[in-house]
């Protein structure tokens, strides 16, 4: 990055540092993940530079040869990939996408369910605060208090009552299965179009890891990053009923030019995604999960709905004396990055919340397994049961370092400047 250090070195070292700290920390945040180097130079390549307002074979701006090109691409990979009638890979990330979802399937008014944000769900599938809240009629619906998992029956008879015109289902921060076929049956009864967003277990359901809403949803969002480790974006997937609607909805809906230098590391990522290497990957990020649990719960945390089929679990701190916000901190002066994150009927402020998050598909990008899993696992136990003892948080940094130079992350670019 010459060129970048003599224009603008100020960037140039935030863009070191941030590299370093990738490598130097334990990447713990579920929705997080490391693209490969062929996507970064997809991302930062000369596609940046074009408008290309429109579809494939229809563009606003002429010179639009090989936005097609990388666009089409992007379209049959993720077809192929997921299974679906039709693909839109323009959204900028998954509120738009969910947006434009929204908007070619309901009128302004309507009524629609989606998951309770401290339960799992997502600020766009109707919480107040969040458009999704204003423009529509929205109802939050919980998990079971005694399962933590969605109790399908419980559905039924709320969508039975308030009859929503459409169902949003997936979550944010819920670590068990997702049940297509119930949410189906229980649309299908009162009349309700199903929607999913699978944002974070896209990549599993791409390597069938779990299982997939496509056959039963009308469409499906998913963001472009975490668990399928392509760049920081989002594409929607639909039958081919709804096509026109979802791409007017994008465009010109929502959005203007799409982003073509993204676009072209999503189709970088979705060929990636349909290699034999990345349903090994999904497969021990599955693994890792369930090693994080089994040792959490042998050093006596209690998990929310009691463990994971994914890749995430949540640990409920705050049956230990402390608060997610001190869990955050605390994991972080050791170089753990965690979020702090609500659980269930909490009562916590979120932005102080009862649990923390964690995922494991960054440690999985760097070739982390179970055994490595589960001595992190009695690294942050040993954190956050000695939280105010700064010696112990020391000691376990220096672990942390043998951990994160035994599984390196982008030397090429760390390397940098000798200079530097």
């Amino acid at each position: 990055m010459d060129k970048l250090y003599k224009t603008d070195p100020e960037v140039y070292k935030a863009i070191i540092g941030e590299a370093t700290r990738e490598h130097d920390n334990l990447e713990l945040i579920a929705s997080e993940n490391f693209v490969s180097i062929a996507v970064l130079e997809a991302m930062g390549s000369v596609m940046t530079n074009k408008y290309a307002e429109g579809y494939p074979g229809k563009r606003y701006y002429g010179g639009c040869k090989w936005m097609d090109v990388v666009e089409n691409l992007a379209i049959e990979r993720a077809k192929k990939l997921f299974g679906a009638e039709h693909v839109n890979v323009q959204p900028l990330s998954g509120v738009p996408a969910n947006m434009a979802i929204y908007s070619a399937l309901l009128d302004p008014g309507d009524l629609f369910f989606g998951l309770s944000l401290s339960h799992g769900g997502h600020l766009s599938h109707g919480y107040k605060v969040s458009f999704t809240g204003t423009f529509w009629e929205t109802i939050q619906y919980t998990v079971d208090p005694k399962t933590e998992q969605i109790n399908y029956d419980e559905l039924l008879k709320l969508a039975r009552e308030k009859k929503p015109k459409l169902i949003m289902t997936g979550a944010s921060a819920y670590p068990r299965t997702l049940h297509w076929d119930k949410f189906k049956e229980i649309c299908d009864e009162v009349g309700a179009y199903l929607v999913a967003d699978i944002a974070h277990i896209a990549g599993l359901i791409a390597a069938g890891e779990h299982p997939s809403p496509i056959p039963y949803a009308e469409a499906v969002s998913t963001t472009t990053h975490k668990t399928l480790r392509g760049p920081r974006s989002a594409i929607i997937l639909c039958k081919e009923k709804w096509a026109k609607a979802i791409d007017k909805a994008i465009f010109p809906g929502l959005q203007g030019g799409p982003h073509m230098h993204t676009i072209a590391a999503k189709a970088v990522a979705f060929k990636e995604a349909l290699s034999p290497e990345f349903k090994k990957y999904q497969h021990q990020i599955k693994l890792n999960a369930k090693a994080f649990e089994q040792e959490f719960k042998r050093l006596g945390w209690r998990l929310v709905a009691d463990g994971t089929d994914t890749h995430l679990i949540l640990v409920d701190v705050k049956s230990k004396g402390i608060t997610g916000k001190q869990a955050e901190e605390a994991l972080d002066k050791a170089k753990i990055t965690v979020n702090k994150n609500t659980i269930p009927f909490d009562k916590e402020k979120p932005f102080i919340a009862s649990g923390i998050r964690i995922g494991t598909p960054a440690l999985t990008s760097r070739g982390i397994k179970e055994e490595e899993i589960k001595k992190i696992a009695q690294l942050i136990d040993k954190v956050l049961t000695n939280i105010d003892d700064e010696k112990v948080t020391e000691k376990v940094k220096v672990e942390v370092k043998e951990i994160a130079e035994e599984f390196p992350l982008y030397p090429q670019i760390r390397q940098g400047r000798k200079e530097d």
